[in-house]
C-alpha cells in the first residue's frame, strides 16, 4: 500500500478511536476550563503552517487567559515576556508565564491541551505523526535568525504536521530551532509507517512522565 494512503488510514482510525475513548476527558477538561477562568474552551491561537505552507486553525484546549497571544504582542506589561518568547524559540517556560491559568498548567503538563488536535487529524490538516506545526511568524523569524535552515523547512513542509513527532520524543521544548527542523526534515524524508509507529510508542512514556509544553 502507498505510504501516504496507509498513513491517512492510520490517521482516520487512530483519531476516531481517540475521540471516542477520550470523550469523557474532553467533557471534564472543558468543564474545568470554564469554571477556572473566563473565555472559550478552545484556545484562540494564531494559525499554523501546514503541508505545502498552507495555514490552518489548530484546535487546542485553552490553557491561558483569553486572547493570550494577542495580549502578549500588544500589552506593554508583557513586553519583556514577549522578548523572552522570541529568544526562547517562541516558547516560554510554563512556570514563568503569568498568562497560564491554574487548570492550564495541569493540562499543559499532561499534554491534555493537545487532545483537540484529533479533530484536525480527521479534517486532514494534521497527522498522528509529523513535524511540529509552527506559527507563521515563528517560521519567518527563526529562518532569518538561523540562516541555512530554510532547506530543512522546505523539506518538512512536504508532509502534514503531527500531533506527535520526532521533536516530542527528542526533548520537546528543550530542542532549539535548527535541531528541531533538522529532525523534522529527516522525518519527512523517511516515508515509513514503521517509523511512525515507533514515534507513537516513544511518545507514550514522554506524556506519562509529564514532559508537556
Amino acid at each position: 500500500m502507498n505510504y501516504f494512503l496507509a498513513k491517512r488510514v492510520l490517521d482516520i482510525i487512530g483519531a476516531s478511536v481517540g475521540l471516542v475513548l477520550f470523550s469523557p476527558i474532553f467533557l471534564i477538561v472543558a468543564v474545568f476550563i470554564k469554571l477556572d477562568s473566563k473565555g472559550p474552551i478552545f484556545a484562540d491561537i494564531p494559525s499554523r503552517v501546514g503541508v505545502g505552507g498552507k495555514v490552518f486553525k489548530m484546535y487546542k484546549f485553552r490553557s491561558m487567559i483569553a486572547n493570550a497571544h494577542e495580549v502578549l504582542r500588544t500589552d506593554p506589561k508583557y513586553k519583556n515576556l514577549y522578548e523572552q518568547y522570541k529568544k526562547g524559540n517562541f516558547k516560554v517556560s510554563t512556570d514563568q508565564d503569568p498568562r497560564i491559568t491554574r487548570v492550564g498548567r495541569f493540562i499543559r503538563k499532561t499534554s491534555l491541551d493537545e487532545l483537540p488536535q484529533l479533530i484536525n487529524i480527521l479534517r486532514g490538516d494534521m497527522s498522528l505523526v509529523g513535524p511540529r506545526a509552527f506559527h507563521v511568524d515563528e517560521l519567518e523569524d527563526q529562518q532569518k535568525k538561523h540562516l541555512g535552515t530554510s532547506k530543512f523547512v522546505l523539506q518538512l513542509l512536504k508532509v502534514k504536521p503531527g500531533l506527535t513527532g520526532p521533536w516530542q520524543v527528542s526533548g520537546r521544548s528543550s530542542v532549539d530551532f535548527p535541531e528541531r527542523v533538522k529532525l523534522d526534515a529527516d522525518y519527512a524524508k523517511s516515508n515509513s509507517v514503521i517509523n511512525d509507529i515507533k514515534i507513537i510508542l516513544k511518545t507514550i512514556p514522554a506524556v506519562l512522565k509529564g514532559e508537556g509544553n
